[in-house]
């Protein structure tokens, strides 16, 4: 059996193109010299040059490396392989690996432990002189950087007060040039989680007929942002970390060696990829089957380096997750972890009403959270004017984001019946990122519905 199913695959794909070629050669005949290990699967395609493509995966991870020359990753031949052993596990036979994939897993398996030593080097407490080194460099540096962040944030202070004076209607007038110039100020002013607070507000401006309640509650958490900052030595310490997580703060090694250390069996439950044309961010969130913690794993990458396609939706692992302390504690990075399996069916409690007090109780907590992570069971989708719903048994029901273009795809898969559905809200609408229906996950992403 392959641990991975073709909806799997797919979802690991850089862009809808290398989806739909490694699906070209998802293909028997396509491919030479094939086999698998209980480690790692590989093969050989003929290209356009004289010797073919050697190309193998870690399933492990799973990670690629191919003999091709494409910038992409995972490439094309990458995910045609993977995609033919997900349809037919059995095509590749059990063999010993080559010496090409035998080099190339322990190269990584080395490199697994170099950093499993530095990180365990970086754990254990220095010397007096050197710790004392470090704490007064760090300090110099987050104090430049608050300076840079403190000036930045005043002029926008000065433009929220102006905006206000002169109305929401005068700011529906502005062109999309004024918001993106005001957010590239406050990526100079190393605030980039500002910047995309600021990009969000033409939309809002041109939403519906709530619009104007929208942007105000927008711009209204973003004036409580201003005056978190602005008396951050005053808050509690997980409030100090989530206020500068808002800004778009990267944390240091130091603040990740503080968070806790949970181990569960975490489930992939679903991913998100967005890209503003200098980086993607790829977001992935986990579930704890028992302890029923939700988790955050983020990725990024710019120009064409990958993204980390370690974490595959529908899957699950046993390992360690480590969250970044905060008030309500979600952003986290992954440990020593099994090998991934398919999710027959997602654990976790999950209702519309239990999810809203959940999101309530965060909200309360950190004014800043984002979206939020709901798992809804025994929901039945119903389309809609202007989109489409998702009901329960009793009649509670929310409302599908417009942007969601997967709704046919749920009635499909449903066809009446209720469905386990996971996604996110961001005050207003769901957004489903997957759902699982007779044990199969479809992943929303690779539908190219999201």
């Amino acid at each position: 059996m392959s641990a991975f199913t073709p909806d799997q695959v797919l979802a690991l794909a850089p862009d809808a193109s290398s989806a739909k070629a490694g699906q070209g050669l998802a293909k028997p005949g396509v491919w030479q010299r094939v086999g698998r290990d209980p480690r790692s699967l590989w093969g050989e395609c003929q290209g356009s040059g004289k010797d073919p493509y050697r190309t193998q995966v870690d399933l492990h991870g799973p990670a690629f490396q191919c003999s091709c020359p494409s910038r992409k990753f995972p490439c094309k031949h990458g995910l045609g392989l993977l995609l033919l052993h997900a349809g037919r596990p059995d095509f590749a036979a059990e063999a010993a690996a080559p010496p090409w994939v035998v080099e190339w897993i322990a190269k990584r398996e080395a490199s697994a432990e170099k950093k499993a030593a530095k990180a365990e080097a970086e754990a254990a407490p220095p010397d007096p002189e050197t710790a004392a080194r470090r704490a007064e460099q760090r300090e110099k540096r987050s104090a430049r950087r608050e300076d840079r962040v403190r000036a930045g944030l005043e002029e926008l202070q000065i433009w929220l007060d102006d905006t206000m004076q002169a109305g929401l209607a005068a700011a529906r007038t502005r062109p999309s040039a004024h918001w993106d110039g005001l957010a590239a100020r406050m990526i100079d002013a190393q605030a980039p989680g500002v910047a995309r607070w600021l990009r969000e507000v033409p939309t809002l401006l041109a939403g519906g007929t709530d619009w104007a309640g929208r942007t105000l509650s927008h711009l209204g958490r973003l004036q409580l942002l201003l005056h978190a900052f602005g008396r951050i030595d005053q808050l509690p310490p997980p409030l100090q970390a989530d206020v500068r997580g808002a800004l778009g703060w990267n944390p240091a090694e130091e603040d990740w060696a503080a968070g806790e250390r949970v181990r569960d069996d975490w489930q992939v439950v679903g991913q998100r990829v967005e890209d503003d044309g200098q980086i993607r961010a790829q977001r992935t969130w986990l579930l704890g089957a028992n302890t029923g913690r939700s988790a955050l794993s983020w990725s990024f990458a710019a120009g064409g380096q990958p993204l980390d396609v370690s974490l595959v939706p529908g899957t699950v692992f046993a390992g360690e997750l480590q969250f970044l302390p905060g008030a309500v504690p979600r952003r986290a990075r992954t440990g020593a972890r099994a090998e991934g399996k398919s999710i027959p069916q997602v654990r976790g409690v999950g209702g519309i009403a239990e999810a809203l007090a959940a999101s309530a109780r965060t909200l309360a907590e950190n004014p800043w959270a984002g979206r939020e992570p709901w798992l809804l069971r025994a929901v039945v989708p119903v389309p809609a004017e202007g989109g489409g719903w998702l009901r329960e048994a009793d009649g509670q029901g929310v409302r599908l984001a417009r942007c969601f273009a997967g709704l046919w795809t749920l009635l499909a898969i449903s066809g009446g019946a209720p469905i386990e559905v996971f996604g996110e809200w961001d005050g207003e609408a769901f957004e489903p990122l997957g759902a699982w229906a007779e044990g199969e996950y479809v992943d929303f992403r690779a539908e190219g519905a999201s």
